[in-house]
């Protein structure tokens, strides 16, 4: 192939090398896909411009239109759809995704149910009350009480050493028993593992951004995991910098702009390919080198045939029509997807055995200067895509989403007319228009109109010079209809204005129960923005995170058959709410008829997760708190055996004793009361005699 002009899906590739041919293949690729959304860019731009407050170039001004202010209503409604997003996914305090078990371990029993018997010793051990000398029970020298009950809590740990690998943390179906769970565990340490890696990665961040372009543009993307190498700042114990390099999954917001999916998929699973359009400087370009199989030749040609970026038509407007620079910046496009598996040999690619009998592959291939940067099979098992894209409001016949910008520009450019005229009025029903009668004054005169103006009659010249008229004021008029349109956008996006600080509610809104449920009655618009966000975004996302551990991570204990939740919707309901309805569902409990029916580790573990606290640190995990009861139930079982029992004159209960049954009660004076005459108590100093009972 090399040499020669070579014709690959309907397109002509001149190309010297094979290696150069699949970098033709994708540079093809790439303007196909860019001129099919040139009307996408139209609107993204026009959106831009609502932003920011600019008239575009279509928008032209007469003569007598004054005023050309532009009332930037749509990025007040941009940021406060923005902050009820973040306000939402971010109510926990955490990353919107979580890990379960599922319901029914393919393979695997539901449950196997497990009955630990501590030895009767032990518990005897357990009841023991120590302190007294003489009696057998005295502490070790330097021992407390806990410390001893700390000793047999160890013992009674390895009683249950035998069965420690099976047992997992569960619901029993009795008081004394535990439920051996084997996916629940692994669930926990999963999840927590994730919420790490997205916590490295600075997710939230990109998360974040996401939600902005989402608001604005109509589709959020980010990309990821994909392995990263990270460095970590360390230093030797004789204070030299040796840093960490550590492989991570790495997530990270894609522009809009940047992205350039598959012209004929309405989604990401009907992705042929993707490609994304990076803008590199020379240390970036050169910092590639260091990433996994990158070729450093190539990168070295690339830098030395010199920049090739060149800004597109829509990036003057988004850089506020900076046009007196250079960009000295490099063009790399990153392409995802199939292409034939011969021309993935041509260019130099090895393919392992087990794709003998396939006719496609899946590659990651980087481009510059129709020169290829990286070339690898995808290495996801199974294979993905690593980007997702959510939509603002879903439109079923394209990939891109609808932005509010998009649902507000008519009544934006409504309100801006409005507001215009209103000053334009405004300014002129302000001033009076003035008539002149020439034939009353000297000819020649400056007929200019300032403070001060002196204007010379004719002599004898009869009736008034100057007539001076009021032009009618009709900005009321204009204002109502402005007023009108801006409640038009209210209803068109969803977000009242009263949610972003508009005064002046009448009705229910007066009062503090008013403006709650108005509040709650905007959040619904707003609900189903983050369901788009769960569907789109977070659970694919949570799922890719699973699949890199599942297939990379060597600790066994993280893996399971598990299943991700994406949570976005689940903060819709704010934390105080959850609270108080955990708590009440805690009260509800009490109730023993009631009380077997709820899983009560679960009902702890979300207060605390509602409170903003760690749950991991706070609340035991069944194993630890089956422990913790039997020594519970051992040390009041121990406290009860000290208690006396049938001993004249000291059981409160025994009638037979003095005083009734009531200690201290009679008619003798007691100490310290006037009339005592006896001697006063003192503290023995061996421990009294109650009977044998010590």
């Amino acid at each position: 192939m090399a040499e020669q002009e070579d014709n690959v899906e309907g397109f002509m590739v001149e190309s010297d090398s094979d290696s150069n041919y699949l970098a033709g293949y994708v540079q093809k690729k790439f303007e196909d896909v860019e001129s099919s959304r040139r009307d996408e860019e139209e609107r993204w731009l026009d959106a831009y411009r609502q932003y920011r407050g600019l008239y575009g170039p279509e928008t032209q001004f007469t003569s007598t239109e004054k005023s050309q202010i532009f009332l930037k209503i749509t990025k007040t409604k941009v940021l406060a759809a923005y902050g009820q997003i973040t306000d939402v996914l971010f109510a926990g305090q955490r990353f919107p995704i979580g890990v379960e078990p599922t319901r029914m371990p393919e393979g695997v029993e539901e449950a196997v149910h497990f009955d630990p018997k501590a030895p009767e010793e032990l518990l005897d051990e357990l009841s023991k009350t120590y302190g007294f000398a003489g009696d057998g029970k005295e502490l070790p020298p330097g021992a407390t009480q806990q410390s001893m009950r700390d000793l047999y809590v160890g013992s009674l740990k390895e009683d249950l050493e035998p069965i420690e690998d099976k047992l997992k943390p569960g619901y029993g179906k009795t008081a004394t028993s535990q439920t051996i769970s084997p996916a629940q565990e692994a669930s926990k340490k999963m999840e927590k593992l994730i919420l790490d890696q997205l916590e490295e990665s600075s997710a939230s961040k990109h998360l974040r951004s996401t939600a902005f372009e989402m608001a604005l543009f109509g589709t959020g993307i980010l990309k990821g995991p994909f392995a990263l190498e990270k460095e970590y700042a360390n230093w030797d114990d004789e204070g030299n910098y040796s840093p960490v390099i550590k492989t991570v999954p790495k997530v990270e917001n894609v522009s809009i702009w940047n992205f350039y999916p598959d012209s004929d998929a309405k989604n990401m699973e009907e992705c042929e390919y993707i490609i994304q359009r990076h803008r590199l400087s020379h240390s970036e370009l050169r910092g590639l080198k260091k990433r996994p199989y990158f070729r450093e030749d190539a990168i070295d040609d690339c830098i030395g045939m010199g920049t090739n970026y060149v800004r597109k038509w829509w990036e003057t407007d988004l850089e506020d029509y900076r046009n007196s620079y250079n960009v000295d910046r490099f063009e790399i496009l990153e392409y995802w997807g199939n292409i034939d598996k011969n021309m993935a040999e041509e260019a130099g690619l090895e393919i392992p055995n087990e794709f003998d009998n396939v006719d496609t592959l899946q590659i990651n291939c980087w481009v510059c200067h129709n020169t290829i940067l990286r070339l690898v099979i995808n290495p996801f098992t199974p294979k993905r895509i690593p980007y997702c894209a959510s939509p603002f409001e879903l439109n079923p016949y394209s990939f891109f989403g609808v932005g509010l910008a998009e649902n507000m520009t008519d009544t934006q450019q409504l309100m801006n007319g409005f507001m215009r005229m209103a000053v334009d009025n405004a300014v002129l029903s302000g001033n009076l228009i003035f008539e002149i009668d020439e034939t009353n004054l000297v000819p020649g005169q400056d007929l200019s109109l300032y403070p001060g103006k002196v204007f010379r009659r004719q002599g004898g010249a009869p009736g008034q010079a100057l007539f001076g008229t009021k032009y009618p004021n009709v900005s009321q008029e204009n204002m109502m209809m402005f007023d009108k349109a801006r409640q038009i956008a209210d209803d068109a996006t969803g977000i009242p204005s009263y949610s972003h600080g508009q005064t002046g509610v009448q009705g229910t809104g007066r009062t503090a129960a008013g403006i709650s449920m108005l509040m709650g009655a905007a959040q619904l618009s707003i609900k189903s923005v983050v369901k788009n966000i769960d569907d789109y975004l977070l659970q694919p996302l949570g799922e890719a995170f699973y699949a890199f551990n599942m297939q990379f991570n060597y600790d066994p204990s993280v893996k399971g058959d598990l299943e991700v939740k994406s949570r976005g919707t689940e903060s819709l309901m704010k934390n105080e709410v959850r609270s108080q309805r955990l708590l009440q569902l805690l009260q509800i409990s009490n109730n023993p008829a009631l009380a077997a029916f709820v899983k009560l580790p679960v009902v702890l573990r979300e207060l605390a997760k509602s409170m903003d606290l760690d749950a991991e640190k706070l609340i035991n995990d069944d194993r630890e708190a089956y422990l913790q009861a039997e020594i519970i139930k051992a040390a009041g079982a121990g406290m009860q055996a000290q208690q006396p029992q049938n001993v004249p004159g000291i059981n409160p209960q025994d009638p037979s004793g003095g005083g009734a049954g009531n200690i201290g009660v009679g008619s003798a004076p007691l100490p310290e009361e006037q009339g005592f005459s006896g001697v006063p108590r003192q503290t023995p100093e061996t421990p009294p005699d109650f009977g044998g009972m010590q």
